[in-house]
C-alpha cells in the first residue's frame, strides 16, 4: 500500500466510525431532545402542562360560573394528553423533568385561588390563562421554527392548535364555551 493512500484512508475510516456511532451528524440528533432548544421546549412545556392541569382542577372547584368550570375541565383533559407526548419524549433520552410548574406559575394561581368563589376569581382566572397560553403559543412557535429535533417539533405542532383553542376560550378576559 501506498504511503500516500494510508492517511485519508484512516480519516474516511475515522470519518464512518463517528457518523455510525452518533457523535456527529444527523444521528445525534434523532436520539431525543439532546439539544438546548428542544430540551428547553420539553421541559418548559411540561410546566406549562402541569401549572394548566391545576388551573384547570382548581376552576372546577372555584369558579362561579358554568363556563369557566367547563373551560377548565377541559384544560385538564387536554393537558393531560399532551403531557403524555412529552413524558414520553423524555423518557426516551433519560431526561427528568420537573415535578411542579414554575414558582411563577404557582404564586399566579395562588393569586387567583385567593378570590376563590367570587366573581373576581373568575376574572383573574382567565385573565391569567389568557397570558399563559400566549406565552406557550410562543415557546411552541420557537420550538416550531428553532428545533432541531425532528421528535420534539413534531410534538409543539400537534400542541399547538390544541393550545391556540384555549386561548380562544378565554381570550380578552371572557369565558367563550367548549
Amino acid at each position: 500500500m501506498e504511503m500516500s493512500t494510508m492517511p485519508s484512508r484512516l480519516l474516511i475510516i475515522a470519518a464512518l466510525v463517528a457518523a455510525a456511532s452518533g457523535v456527529c451528524g444527523p444521528a445525534a440528533m434523532a436520539a431525543g431532545p439532546s439539544g438546548y432548544q428542544d430540551s428547553t421546549y420539553v421541559r418548559s412545556a411540561h410546566q406549562g402542562n402541569l401549572a394548566e392541569i391545576a388551573a384547570g382542577s382548581d376552576a372546577r372547584t372555584n369558579a362561579t360560573t358554568s363556563c369557566v368550570k367547563d373551560v377548565g375541565a377541559k384544560l385538564v383533559t387536554d393537558h393531560q394528553k399532551l403531557d403524555t407526548d412529552l413524558k414520553a419524549l423524555a423518557a426516551q433520552s433519560e431526561m427528568t423533568l420537573p415535578t411542579t410548574p414554575t414558582a411563577e406559575q404557582q404564586q399566579k394561581l395562588k393569586a387567583v385561588q385567593d378570590k376563590a368563589g367570587s366573581a373576581g376569581y373568575d376574572q383573574a382566572w382567565l385573565a391569567d390563562q389568557e397570558a399563559a397560553h400566549t406565552k406557550t403559543l410562543a415557546l411552541i412557535d420557537t420550538q416550531i421554527r428553532a428545533g432541531t429535533d425532528p421528535a420534539v417539533t413534531q410534538s409543539a405542532e400537534k400542541a399547538r392548535p390544541v393550545v391556540a383553542m384555549h386561548l380562544d376560550m378565554v381570550r380578552g378576559g371572557t369565558c367563550h364555551p367548549v
